[in-house]
């Protein structure tokens, strides 16, 4: 099943924590701290993959966490960094993050990668604060929690010309004709129910990467016919053979409606240049009107060629004229692919009062911090509060009208409040 937007949800892995350690050892009463740092927790990444054409293995898995950082440990022993959860998407993919909708990359070419959550720091152990004046520091740091995003993946595929037409003009026939691409053919409208990828080689140097895109009908511009689930795979092509149905009633009104179609979706697929070609000319009906059909195109200033998909003709002076009409695009280059995309300034605080009286703190710094507290030490506690102080969360809490022993909510934590 061709699947070319999905949603899941990822995060990176929480880093390990440090821990209280005090070195013991024979005839050394007073050995010190040597409590180790915790690991880095595994960063969550996105990698383009040659292997991958459809976002289809994401179907039954829709939630990745990468692997966790382990607990320090004693001797200055550090705990093991997690493994980064490496994903595999096919060239072509955009990611958006689903809850702030805004773009965080896209993935054009294989080995291309996108750093979407950063793995948490290791916490540090109690060797960390050792000092001239705390020979002895009874206080560690629990690891950083990781991050978590909801992503929307959608997938624009990468071809040199897309095949455009009404349903059942020949595109699936012209695709297997020319390339090693078996879609499905039939003789009824809508067989392609997805794009289908195939090369076509020119000659031993020469390849040309072509997209058969499921009929376009009135409408599809808006969903008619599922147009907008398709009409986006063809925004990455450079040009189009735009394949008129020789047979048809009115060629002209369809090929009319096809180019409306584009324009009325994105304003530069109607821009894109075309080969115009009619199918079926080996039909006696259809060969008979040739001569006046390419007439009424020359009078709207096009050259269409006369071509039989299933008859193999014209075939080849088709694709060298698609090829050349590719090969004139410029093609922009493609922006710098950001790593990593940070969040916006985590020390702002928001402080709020809930109908029970409690006080409710938010904020990034804050609350990570209160994770990464180890709340049954006294220093670490103490640590805490001045952590409080210096982002200016007891002054505010001060001025909004705290008293002695309310309740303040951090994240997960209650906390009771202490003149």
């Amino acid at each position: 099943m061709f699947l070319d937007e999905v949603t899941i949800s990822v995060a990176s892995g929480k880093g390990g924590d440090g821990i209280v350690h005090f070195r013991r050892e024979k005839y050394v009463p007073r050995g010190g701290p040597d409590g180790g740092d915790g690991g880095r927790g595994g960063d969550f990444v996105l990698v383009c993959s040659a292997s991958q054409s459809t976002l289809s293995h994401f179907r039954h898995k829709r939630r990745f966490v990468a692997e966790h950082g382990r607990a320090g440990g004693p001797s200055n022993r550090s705990g093991g960094a997690g493994r980064d959860e490496l994903i595999a998407v096919p060239a072509g993919t955009i990611v958006h993050d689903d809850q702030e909708h805004r773009r965080l990359g896209e993935l054009i070419g294989p080995g291309d990668r996108l750093v979407i959550c950063r793995g948490g720091r290791g916490g540090r152990g109690n060797a960390r604060y050792a000092s001239s004046r705390n020979q002895a520091p009874r206080m560690a740091e629990k690891g950083e929690p990781g991050e978590q995003r909801r992503l929307r993946l959608e997938l624009r595929l990468i071809a040199d010309v897309g095949i455009v037409g009404v349903p059942n003009a020949g595109k699936s026939t012209l695709l297997a004709a020319v390339t090693n691409a078996r879609p499905k053919i039939a003789e009824y409208p809508f067989t392609t129910l997805e794009p289908q990828l195939g090369v076509a080689d020119l000659d031993d140097e020469v390849s040309l990467v072509l997209a058969d895109i499921p009929g376009l009908v009135e409408g599809a511009h808006q969903g008619a016919g599922l147009g907008t689930s398709f009409l986006k795979h063809i925004s990455r092509t450079r040009a189009l053979i735009h394949l008129i149905d020789g047979s048809a009633s009115d060629p002209l009104a369809d090929y009319s409606q096809v180019n409306a179609e584009l324009a009325l979706f994105e304003q530069q697929l109607g821009l894109k240049s075309q080969v115009v070609a009619v199918n079926k000319t080996d039909l006696p009906e259809v060969s008979a009107k040739w001569p006046e059909l390419e007439a009424e195109f020359h009078r709207r200033g096009v050259r269409p060629r006369p071509i039989s998909a299933l008859a193999r003709q014209g075939l080849r002076e088709l694709l060298l004229e698609a090829h050349q009409l590719a090969q004139q695009v410029v093609v922009e280059p493609e922006e710098q692919l950001p790593r990593y995309s940070p969040e916006p300034d985590g020390t702002q605080v928001k402080i709020s009062r809930a109908a029970d009286g409690s006080w409710k703190i938010e904020g990034r710094a804050i609350e990570r911090a209160a994770e990464m507290t180890y709340w049954e030490y006294e220093e670490a506690v103490r640590r805490f509060q001045r952590i409080l102080t210096r982002l200016g969360v007891t002054a505010s809490l001060r001025e909004a009208g705290v008293q002695h022993g309310d309740t303040v909510r951090i994240g997960d934590h209650e906390l009771e409040w202490q003149e």
